[in-house]
């Protein structure tokens, strides 16, 4: 689940729409498919099952967000800049909550849940199953994606592409994805150039170009194909998790889903403030990472140790106990982690003489 760039001209709306993306992706994994426990998938509230199954499109809508927020945070940066600014943006929180969820399952997980430590050292790079170990908490796959997002993303600033050739890169990047998709069907294409996904994040990084007055046919064309894309993508994802989840997905369901999701984004991106106090919108943003990293290995420790013998209020008391620890880690943990991060690896990049803004040139371009 993807990070915001904080920034004075934040999107509000966006903030807002995180907080229901995270909450698609909580009933999910309460109502559809949690963690395995010996073997066998966790689900507290089965009977949500025919809503629930759809809150996996939660997922690919933060990589729509994504891609708006990365556009954002790269502009006038270098990539070293850049990479400076998404690392101090999800590594300390990653870490701080990975490691709560190991103490929380070392602690309180057995009989059903058991963590090492070679399992938490791996998860510190993220990729854990790389080191033959699993995730800590399996919803960390998105991250895996959203770091090479950010990676490919640095490369193309260094080059001097970014955001410049924009739509040389995003005609590239679905080329590649459908000459897979439809071929080959390679796991290390797919991994390597986020084939699964490209649309989603396309989607993202076109929407901010209208959002930052670019008109015209060309970008019209873009969006279109990369919505298209999007729709594929998303019909494609619920065919891969029907046999792994043992559930049934209406293909158009998922289409209006996806559809609906990217309308809401762009209007999302054309409100220019939300009518509640601007702390609780900064908070409700906010507090969506770590409840993203927290909610679902974290919460059904909690179920599976109480094992209640009814389960909706004992999990609307996880949930919104997962919530406001959330909230606590952002405030107390979060930002100032980040702004540590952030201030110690920029000083070292400016002892290495590693520019983190792009110079202004003249005309006021950056």
């Amino acid at each position: 689940m993807p990070p915001s760039a904080s920034s004075p001209s934040r999107v509000e709306a966006l903030d807002l729409l995180r907080l229901v993306a995270v909450l698609g992706v909580v009933l999910y994994h309460f109502g559809f498919w949690g963690p395995a426990s010996h073997g066998v998938p966790q689900v507290a509230l089965p009977w949500l099952t025919p809503i629930a199954k759809y809150g996996f499109l939660g997922v690919p809508g933060f990589f729509v967000i994504s891609g708006f927020v990365i556009a954002y945070s790269a502009e006038g940066r270098t990539a070293a800049g850049f990479a400076i600014a998404r690392f101090s943006r999800i590594y300390p929180t990653f870490v701080f909550c990975m490691t709560l969820t190991c103490l929380a399952i070392v602690l309180l997980g057995p009989p059903h849940f058991d963590a090492s430590f070679r399992q938490w050292l791996a998860n510190l790079f993220i990729a854990a199953t790389a080191f033959g170990q699993p995730y800590m908490d399996t919803s960390y796959w998105s991250l895996v994606i959203e770091v090479m997002f950010y990676a490919w993303v640095a490369v193309f600033i260094a080059a001097g592409l970014f955001p410049r050739r924009i739509d040389t890169i995003i005609l590239i990047w679905l080329g590649i994805t459908f000459a897979n998709e439809l071929t080959l069907d390679a796991s290390l294409v797919e991994k390597l150039f986020l084939t699964d996904y490209s649309g989603f994040f396309a989607v993202g990084l076109l929407i901010y170009q209208f959002y930052r007055g670019r008109r015209g046919p060309v970008l019209y064309g873009m969006l279109v194909l990369s919505i298209g894309t999007a729709v594929f993508q998303s019909l494609h994802e619920a065919v891969k998790l029907a046999p792994h989840t043992g559930g049934t997905f209406d293909a158009w369901t998922v289409a209006a889903i996806c559809l609906a999701s990217v309308a809401i984004i762009f209007l999302a991106t054309r409100i220019r403030h939300v009518p509640l106090p601007p702390a609780l919108v900064l908070a409700a943003g906010g507090l969506t990472y770590p409840l993203y990293l927290l909610h679902m290995q974290f919460g059904y420790v909690l179920f599976t140790r109480q094992a209640p013998a009814s389960a909706v209020p004992w999990v609307v008391a996880i949930v919104l106990a997962m919530t406001w620890l959330s909230w606590i880690v952002w405030r107390y943990v979060e930002r100032p982690a980040q702004r540590w991060v952030r201030d110690f690896l920029s000083g070292r990049a400016v002892r290495f003489g590693w520019p983190l803004k792009l110079p202004v040139t003249v005309g006021g371009g950056a």
